[in-house]
């Protein structure tokens, strides 16, 4: 009788995780509409895309929306200088400044061959065993700083660095990705890729542990290309699988989530 009971007017506990399931939202105009509900709150997102898709700047302007509506965001940098990422921001006319003077926007550059060549010192010492603090090597965190959302720019340029593109960039990664499930922080990885992707990393497993793939595309249309972006997959949130145009304009990357790209993801 109480299983009856529970089956009818009750809710396991497993769909009350689901039911209490928060999620965040990207603010890039047209692109949450893609979502549904949006990323739940707490997972990974790999963006991928080849050059000049767009994928740093679509974090960045995630970063800002965020960063707006008064969450923590926390800017990784492996490539790009912290200078010339807020000449990106200050290009589309964003105001990071008042932000970081608030505490909700910290950008950090890192050097990939750094953390690279402590990571596979520790793998060496541990014998390749699953026991290194990922923290305590990529100092992810800052002294004092919680972030709601970090951003990851990039995991191309830290396999590069690399001098064991197997086994030993595949044990961070999964630990990487562990780490951050740990944070409870919404997390924005980005992968660079060929312009029409057959994998979305450069180890083949990135796109597998993350909990969603957006995949940003610049698609050559004779002597132009032409802007596109799709959710590949997003865990715990039903979404739109269908492809559509972008445009990066000079406020930022605007999506269009009716307009559908047909026969156009083939590189000529």
């Amino acid at each position: 009788m109480k299983g009856k009971a529970a089956r009818k007017g009750g809710v396991s506990r497993k769909d009350k995780k689901h039911t209490d399931r928060k999620y965040v939202l990207t603010g890039v105009p047209g692109f949450d509409e893609l979502l549904g509900k949006g990323i739940p709150k707490g997972e990974s997102v790999l963006v991928a895309g080849g050059a000049g898709s767009g994928k740093t700047v679509f974090c960045l302007q995630s970063m800002i929306d965020a960063a707006r509506k008064g969450e923590k965001c926390l800017y990784l940098s492996f490539e790009e200088s912290e200078e010339r990422l807020k000449e990106h921001m200050e290009d589309f006319g964003w105001n990071w400044k008042t932000l970081e003077q608030k505490g909700l926007v910290r950008i950090v550059r890192k050097d990939p061959f750094v953390l690279s060549s402590s990571i596979e010192a520790m793998f060496a010492k541990a014998r390749g065993e699953l026991l290194i603090d990922i923290n305590e090597v990529l100092e992810i965190i800052p002294e004092g700083f919680q972030p709601d959302r970090i951003f990851l720019d990039s995991v191309t340029a830290i396999a590069a660095a690399f001098s064991d593109k197997g086994s030993g960039y595949r044990l961070f990664i999964e630990q990487l990705f562990r780490y951050l499930e740990t944070l409870h922080s919404t997390s924005f990885l980005i992968s660079e890729t060929e312009q029409v992707p057959v994998r979305y990393s450069g180890a083949g497993i990135e796109e597998f542990l993350a909990d969603g793939v957006f995949v940003l595309y610049a698609i050559k249309e004779g002597s132009i290309r032409q802007n596109a972006v799709e959710v590949l997959k997003m865990r715990g949130s039903k979404h739109e699988r269908k492809i559509v145009a972008m445009q990066i304009t000079e406020r930022g990357i605007v999506v269009y989530p009716e307009q559908e790209i047909f026969g156009g993801i083939k590189e000529k």
